[in-house]
């Protein structure tokens, strides 16, 4: 195909462009002939385009009841810059996500968009690139190329890490993966800390409260607690524990997610109505209160809440979803749903916020004042997707273990929440392609 007026020619230019547009890191893909707009444009073989590309809420797709291709949905913030810089959004651009194979794509590009590059991807030419900046604000530039085009030559230096190839980025993982352990190796060498927790203004404040171990290395590596969905410090989760200071894949259980229901009776009717038919008198014989907790395990029925965690939906065998609108259940004796996390949900949570995660062992200190002190031995886990979190689940690695409880039911209900889903050190290595433990001392 002759070079559209609408394209770049220069490698320089389009990466002074980009970073003008507040682009943080540019990567390319070379189109295969069915990366178009009728066939979409695939992104790979398993979830990992999610941690790369910013997107919206996931859901399941309804439109399409009589199709053996059942996939869930997200909107992606997507914009196409033209050959003098300008950007023009593409409304209707989405991430669809085929969780029977699994499979990534991306499709809508070009309905809705004022300028798109429609004779490079409406095309099965061979040659064709599309670059994709990821902006520091969350949106993503697209750019096309066709195979005569100089720009296409200039690329051909670049290593392609499956889908993609990386152009520039601001912070690599290398650089993160440094700065993380500097930091730890920092704190290491603290010794005994107090107990700590930074408030919302982001100042030291000491906390007194047993489960200050989190809270502390948190506030020491300046991350302000929060509910949201990203990872905590330069793209890494921060997972501490109680452990041996020297083996991080031992000691207590580590808290993964602490997502809320999205189905059930317990996010259909409420948790009062829930907790008087499934939770129980507290057993240590506190008047008026009921909980609901113990460990729940795949398959098994917990003895306090009449309970059976099931993976509806989901075939351990193949290790596939074989119905979008599943997700991990609590079911009753009679098979009712007594709570519900829908697939759609924690993929997006799990994806985005567990890309890379550092697992951190810790020791409370024996005194009245809480203090801690953290490992010099850490353990990297990368390279996960949602596949490993339900498979690791389905091997009973993964288990519910909440802690709810409801005062004064029977006159002015008050709940606590907390839904926890939890792992056993040693089964760290189930949920990630590659586990690295590392000395932070020479």
């Amino acid at each position: 195909m002759a070079l559209e007026l609408t394209e770049l020619t220069r490698l320089d230019v389009v990466v002074g462009l980009m970073k003008e547009h507040g682009v943080r890191t540019l990567v390319f893909k070379r189109l295969a002939p069915n990366d178009n707009s009728k066939n979409q444009i695939y992104l790979g073989g398993n979830y990992s385009a999610l941690q790369l590309l910013p997107f919206g809420k996931v859901y399941a797709d309804e439109s399409r009841k009589d199709s053996k291709r059942d996939r869930f949905k997200a909107d992606l913030p997507f914009f196409w810059m033209n050959a003098n810089g300008g950007l023009f959004p593409a409304p209707s651009a989405q991430l669809i996500l085929y969780p029977k194979y699994p499979e990534v794509r991306m499709s809508g590009f070009l309905k809705g968009a004022e300028f798109a590059p429609k004779g490079y991807l409406t095309s099965r030419a061979p040659g064709r690139i599309m670059l994709l900046g990821i902006t520091r604000d969350r949106r993503i530039i697209g750019h096309v190329v066709g195979a005569d085009n100089p720009l296409s030559r200039e690329l051909e230096v670049y290593d392609s890490d499956g889908v993609f190839s990386t152009v520039f980025q601001e912070q690599t993982d290398a650089d993160t993966r440094t700065q993380l352990l500097d930091k730890l190796r920092e704190i290491h060498e603290m010794g005994w800390v107090n107990s700590c927790k930074l408030d919302s203004t982001g100042n030291i404040q000491p906390y007194k409260a047993q489960n200050g171990g989190g809270y502390t290395l948190e506030a020491l590596l300046g991350v302000t607690p929060n509910g949201d969905n990203e990872p905590d410090f330069l793209g890494w989760e921060i997972k501490q524990h109680k452990a041996r200071l020297d083996n991080p894949l031992s000691g207590g259980a580590i808290t993964l997610m602490t997502p809320e229901p999205t189905g059930g009776i317990y996010k259909e009717s409420g948790i009062v109505p829930f907790i008087r038919q499934f939770g129980y008198p507290d057993k240590s014989g506190k008047p008026d209160r009921f909980n609901f907790g113990g460990v729940h395990k795949f398959g098994e029925r917990q003895a306090s809440t009449g309970l059976t965690l099931t993976l509806s939906g989901y075939d351990p065998d193949t290790k596939k979803i074989f119905d979008i609108n599943g997700g991990i259940t609590l079911q009753g004796d009679s098979g009712e749903n007594a709570a519900i996390w829908h697939f759609s949900s924690l993929l997006e949570k799990w994806n985005r916020k567990h890309a890379q995660a550092a697992y951190i062992p810790s020791e409370k200190g024996p005194g009245q004042i809480p203090q801690y002190r953290y490992g010099h031995t850490v353990a990297l886990g990368s390279g996960t997707d949602f596949g490993k979190f339900l498979s690791a689940m389905a091997k009973q690695s993964i288990y519910y273990d909440p802690g709810i409880k409801v005062e004064n039911l029977t006159t002015t209900p008050k709940a606590k929440k907390r839904s926890q889903f939890r792992i056993r050190p040693p089964f760290i290595p189930d949920l990630y392609e590659r586990v690295e433990t590392i000395s932070l001392c020479p």
